[in-house]
């Protein structure tokens, strides 16, 4: 019997989350208690509120040669607010790291690491130089 179908993680749930709530796809008969016990068990947190939210299919139309019109699955969508002090680890947002890097030429460089949901690691580079002279630049010239 499965009650949680998944996490709905977006820029929006990903707010609530830093504030205490936590979203939910759920199956459509699923009450509040079921909700509330399964996130309990499964992550270990007390729940203190439930809130659900039945969302509508949209009515979209089929483009090109076909002109028809279908209809997509609504779904059920909880909102669960945990204790205080109390987090579920897949809304965690990844912090960044710094680490300083020296090239060929004896410059330091800093690099910026940043892990996302899936635990890859991003790595962005920042153009000024630690402790080293800053390197000539090339202008371009258009012509008139």
């Amino acid at each position: 019997m499965i009650i949680l179908k998944r996490p709905i993680i977006t820029e929006k749930s990903m707010k609530l989350a830093q504030s205490g709530l936590y979203a939910f796809e759920v199956n459509k008969w699923v009450t509040k208690p079921q909700v509330a016990k399964e996130v309990a068990q499964k992550f270990g947190v007390k729940v203190l509120d439930v809130k659900s939210i039945n969302v509508k299919g949209e009515t979209k139309q089929q483009r090109r040669m076909v002109r028809r019109k279908y209809r997509t699955k609504g779904y059920k969508k909880v909102l669960v607010q945990l204790k205080k002090g109390d987090k579920i680890a897949l809304f965690e947002t990844p912090k960044e790291e710094e680490v300083t890097v020296t090239t060929a030429e004896g410059e330091g460089v800093k690099l910026k690491e940043k892990k996302d949901l899936l635990g890859r690691t991003k790595v962005k580079v920042e153009k000024t130089a630690v402790g080293a002279a800053p390197t000539t630049q090339r202008k371009v010239i258009t012509g008139k």
